[in-house]
């Protein structure tokens, strides 16, 4: 079944940032997110997930276990599982980016310090 940002469930997180669940499985997540200009996530981990971060537009900086990498349009990252992260927005315009995660990271967040 076709689906895209404008037909998935929608809900809203952190600062004004959005999340369009593209596939909502217990083993497979694939979540399209929108961040505006100046915002983060809070810096955590997850315990089983691992995740692949992939900018679709604008500019994502990705704290990783305390170094910091810059994604360009079309670059990503993975991010294996007990690796604390945070995203940010450190730019003036939205970022769009799809974020993957096997299994579902929905459960397993864990605030890291």
């Amino acid at each position: 079944m076709k689906i895209s940002k404008h037909t998935a469930e929608h809900y809203l997180w952190g600062q004004q940032c959005d999340g369009w669940h593209l596939v909502k499985h217990q083993d497979l997540s694939v979540i399209h997110e929108r961040m505006p200009a100046g915002t983060s996530e809070v810096r955590h981990y997850h315990e089983r997930a691992r995740q692949f971060f992939f900018v679709l537009s604008g500019t994502a900086t990705l704290e990783i276990d305390g170094t910091e990498i810059v994604l360009h349009p079309h670059e990503g990252v993975e991010v294996p599982p007990l690796a604390p992260h945070q995203m940010m927005n450190k730019s003036n315009g939205d970022l769009e980016f799809l974020v993957v995660s096997q299994p579902t990271s929905k459960g397993d967040r864990v605030l890291a310090d």
